[in-house]
């Protein structure tokens, strides 16, 4: 098994997408990229932490490659928009790689340069690509959250759609 670590914005719109994806065994949500040790969800959102809201992806490289997760990754969420992703406003909602390893590092800027070069986004991406230093959980009441409040309006009006996006786009990636 490997790990990947992503923000792409509300770790809970990353989540409802790569925990669909077929060779993911566990989606966690979680902080990482800051400067606080053990941070909570309201410390990330005062911003003062330098913490990205991040999901840390288990997937088995044999059934999913760090490529495709990334693709989709990088088309599923804005990744043209600094410390922004819809109405989220802040540093914690960066698009940004945690890599793990140099192989991940060289595999994030291929596939960003790939995306960018397709003309998938109508303007340049901000993605960050940095070595994961640490990655802290969240809270319990983030896990799952998609799967277990569908109907909240957040879900529905924002969530929603970047699953429908993934599915129209990546049906061959998916959960049977």
């Amino acid at each position: 098994m490997e790990t990947a670590t992503l923000g792409g914005g509300c770790f809970w719109c990353v989540e409802a997408v790569m925990e669909r994806l077929r060779g993911v065994s566990s989606v966690v949500s979680g902080y990482a990229g800051g400067h606080v040790e053990y941070p909570t969800y309201d410390e990330v959102c005062g911003k003062q932490t330098g913490h990205a809201e991040v999901v840390r992806v288990t997937f088995d490289p044999a059934v999913l490659s760090y490529d495709d997760l990334l693709r989709v990754f990088f088309t599923t969420h804005d990744p043209t928009t600094k410390d922004r992703q819809g109405n989220d406003v802040g540093p914690q909602y960066r698009s940004v790689v945690f890599t793990e390893s140099d192989a991940q590092a060289e595999a994030a800027v291929r596939v960003r340069d790939e995306i960018e070069a397709l003309g998938v986004w109508d303007r340049p991406l901000v993605t960050e690509i940095a070595p994961l230093d640490v990655f802290y959980e969240a809270e319990a009441y983030h896990q799952d959250y998609y799967r277990r409040n569908p109907f909240n309006g957040y879900c529905s009006a924002v969530i929603a759609p970047k699953v429908a996006k993934l599915r129209k786009q990546y049906a061959h990636l998916l959960e049977g």
